[in-house]
């Protein structure tokens, strides 16, 4: 991985800014080099080509959001509401920019990419979100009324409407239009459901008063 402060740190977070703003089609080396004010000739000599320059940009999202997620699920004096709310919050801040036309474009032009972040998502970040709804339902802090593996689905769910078009495109015309906000922003309803919804009336006063 890039060391912090190295060019190949500094050629990542500029490229990765790119490639959500522009796409991965349509984000070139040329544009990199000349965000970064940088030869062309010098950029290659760090990264071979675009794909590879993505595959480390992506790498480095899923070892930067891994860290930070195991660091809140790892911490014994961290509160479960608050755990669950920086988890969430996490997910979030690393997941929301990529959209589903980014999504859409790694498929396409870049299936490995796309292959591995969707494997990431759905199993990695899925299994930690079980791992940590279990952890509060076995303090007490999850309504027991509620099935833990079907609020990790419901957290798929809204996870998948980021980076999915076909999710969304399932629902008929009118929902659609209905929806009318950014799918960062549907996330981040849908999460504020799930997030006071499993709570226990002990837990949400604990997350009031923390």
């Amino acid at each position: 991985m890039a060391k912090r402060n190295s060019p190949e740190a500094k050629i990542l977070d500029v490229s990765y800014a790119l490639f959500l703003e522009k796409g991965y089609r349509h984000t070139t080396m040329d544009d990199i080099a000349q965000e970064l004010q940088m030869s062309k000739k010098t950029l290659y000599k760090h990264y071979p080509g675009k794909l590879d320059l993505a595959v480390a940009c992506f790498d480095l999202l899923r070892t930067r959001m891994t860290a930070k997620v195991e660091a809140i699920l790892d911490n014994r004096y961290l509160p479960f509401p608050l755990k669950l709310r920086s988890f969430l919050s996490v997910v979030a801040t690393y997941l929301a920019p990529i959209n589903p036309e980014i999504f859409e474009d790694l498929r396409e032009h870049a299936p490995e990419i796309w292959l591995d972040l969707k494997a990431y998502i759905n199993e990695s970040a899925h299994l930690r979100f079980a791992k940590l709804v279990e952890e509060g339902a076995s303090k007490g802090l999850v309504n027991p009324r509620i099935n833990v593996n079907l609020v990790v689905m419901l957290y798929a769910a809204a996870v998948q409407s980021l980076w999915d078009p076909k999710f969304i495109a399932q629902f008929p015309e009118s929902i659609q239009k209905g929806l009318k906000m950014a799918p960062s922003d549907a996330f981040d309803q849908a999460i504020s459901i799930i997030y006071h919804g499993i709570l226990t009336e002990e837990a949400r006063n604990e997350f009031q008063n923390a």
